[in-house]
């Protein structure tokens, strides 16, 4: 073949070969999207993304919105904030165990009732969550091996969350207001505490001692009050007796009147 028509049909050739390696990257995912440390694997026919041991200070943002497991276990996540995995419907296991999580934000597990069925919050930094942040989750969720404050907001949190079969026995109270619960298992102490009554009736003690401390000093304005007019009307009445005997008589008249 003459050296004048092997030179383009050689870059034809290539032309082709590039695009062909083009569209076959376009339809893979892209590995350079993942943070370091995560990579996306198919484990007894479930989409599986893995982030464990990443170092990850925060959930990833680029995470395949068809996952079905999901594991950020082991990494330094301090905070789960509102709609944290929103985008990830078909969610069926979560696993955030092993981080420094102290704080969940009402709306982190938003969009995830439908499906989620595990979510592992353990061996992290908790002390106190609301029961609405687990609002509508049917998921079986474990708590256990977090500071708790045993209280009555963690004894709601506990009555309206479905525990992991096993996990109860290590939800122990690190705090509390009475010393004798700490490091005893929150289950055992609620079996004898109510905390949400113990707090109840705190409240309504301070209460009474409030509208007691109110009530005293409209009592006490009241009685000042009369004191104070009683003895204006003594300076008074003294002040006519030194009038002669006409004026004296028309001004306590006046005086008499006035203090009725």
């Amino acid at each position: 073949m003459p050296a004048a028509e092997w030179v383009p049909l050689r870059s034809v050739t290539m032309w082709l070969l590039l695009q062909s390696l083009l569209l076959l990257a376009s339809c893979l995912p892209s590995a350079a999207a993942f943070p370091k440390g995560c990579y996306p694997s198919e484990e007894e026919g479930l989409k599986t993304f893995r982030c464990s041991n990443a170092r990850l200070t925060e959930v990833p943002r680029d995470i395949p919105n068809d996952t079905n497991k999901l594991f950020l276990d082991s990494n330094r996540i301090p905070f789960l904030p509102r709609d944290a995995f929103r985008d990830l419907p078909l969610l069926l296991e979560l696993d955030l165990s092993h981080n420094a999580i102290a704080s969940v934000e009402s709306g982190a597990f938003r969009g995830l009732a439908e499906h989620l069925h595990s979510l592992d919050l353990s061996s992290n930094r908790l002390v106190s969550v609301s029961k609405d942040t687990f609002s509508n989750l049917k998921a079986k969720v474990n708590l256990s091996n977090n500071p708790w404050l045993c209280d009555c907001r963690l004894q709601e949190l506990i009555r309206t969350v479905d525990l992991a079969a096993g996990s109860s026995g290590g939800i122990v109270c690190h705090s509390s207001a009475q010393e004798e619960h700490v490091g005893k298992a929150f289950l055992q102490v609620i079996a004898d505490t109510d905390f949400c009554n113990v707090y109840k009736k705190t409240t309504d003690i301070a209460m009474l001692v409030t509208m007691f401390g109110w009530f005293a000093m409209v009592i006490s304005y009241l009685v000042y009050y009369v004191r104070q007019n009683q003895e204006d009307a003594r300076r008074h009445l003294e002040y006519l007796k030194s009038l002669p005997s006409k004026q004296r008589r028309s001004e306590e008249s006046s005086t008499i009147s006035t203090v009725v």
